[in-house]
């Protein structure tokens, strides 16, 4: 958390490359390969690709991890149930892999969470639990929700099954752009970051790796420059899997060395890049999504390869239709 709040540290099992490599092996034939394309645009401050992770069965990139980590549970864990905390995208591929394995799965979501995901997670059957945004933050930085404590939690960004198998998507990079000079990955709780630079760093020291963020909550890019976790301001936008007040003091340590900055974008960048990528790609992506292609267009992370990591596509209808139509949700 913040420097102003106590948290217990929840240290993280070691997180290795050779794990990664294991997860992609856990994870073959139950995730996507999802394609790198180059970006279909004139003039554009650098070589921008895009890694299309809205395509994956649940329409996000937490699919690995949750697979990654459902794979890894006991018959005993397995018999108990699971339950994570999640603006909506992690509650909808724990549900999913859930559902192959027959196993109880409960979601504790944002009462703001929007509706495109509600539907998800009850189409996989999981239940859901509602309850102001705070209190789903209280049950990350506590790792635990009371009274689903007899249950397995699979955290959504802190748990090292889950930032192995983000992990994958970094392995996909490398392999199919090796001369890759930067890749720019949204930043919520970090666990995507960590993963996609676990596995690219080792490998190939020299890429740039670069979070990105709305300037509606940048606690990423606020802790690199002080150079240790601060808390910062949030205002809830469009972007709900990106932008956080405080930096987990676990993630922080696991993701600060890896990390050469973090991109701040606003909600206006971010609209454009939803609509570039609908009426270049025909790709729908959400807003935090997108939020890579927005800060990748401002030039600020290099002119060479620059890979964006499209990291869902799970926008309500209403909202994409308002940034089609030129405006800014």
């Amino acid at each position: 958390m913040s420097a102003r709040m106590t948290t217990p540290n929840h240290r993280l099992v070691r997180i290795t490359p050779h794990g990664i490599d294991e997860a992609r092996k856990r994870l073959k034939g139950l995730v996507v390969r999802t394609p790198l394309v180059p970006l279909n645009l004139e003039d554009t401050p650098a070589e921008i690709y895009l890694k299309l992770e809205n395509l994956q069965p649940t329409g996000s990139f937490k699919v690995r991890g949750a697979g990654n980590a459902i794979e890894l549970l006991s018959p005993e864990q397995r018999a108990k149930g699971v339950y994570t905390c999640s603006g909506g995208n992690m509650a909808q591929a724990l549900a999913w892999h859930a559902h192959r394995h027959h196993i109880p799965c409960t979601a504790i979501v944002p009462d703001t969470a929007a509706e495109t995901k509600l539907a998800g997670i009850r189409r996989y059957g999981a239940d859901i639990i509602q309850v102001p945004f705070e209190e789903v933050w209280k049950v990350a930085t506590d790792h635990l929700y009371p009274p689903l404590k007899d249950r397995v939690f699979v955290h959504p960004f802190s748990n090292a099954h889950m930032i192995a198998g983000n992990g994958t998507i970094g392995l996909e990079i490398l392999e199919d752009l090796p001369d890759v000079d930067s890749v720019i990955v949204p930043f919520g709780g970090g666990g995507l970051f960590a993963g996609i630079a676990i596995a690219t760093k080792p490998r190939k020291p020299q890429v740039n790796m670069y979070g990105c963020e709305p300037d509606t909550a940048c606690a990423f890019a606020a802790s690199l420059a002080a150079g240790s976790p601060r808390h910062v301001e949030r205002t809830p936008s469009f972007l709900e899997g990106t932008g956080e007040s405080d930096v987990l003091p676990e993630m922080w340590d696991l993701v600060s060395p890896l990390a050469t900055g973090s991109l701040v974008v606003s909600l206006k960048e971010v609209a454009s890049a939803v609509r570039i990528l609908f009426e270049r790609h025909r790709v729908v992506a959400e807003g935090s999504g997108a939020s890579s292609l927005a800060a990748a267009l401002t030039g600020k992370a290099g002119t060479g390869r620059v890979v964006c990591v499209m990291s869902g596509g799970n926008i309500d209808p209403s909202t994409l239709k308002k940034i089609l139509d030129g405006g800014v949700p």
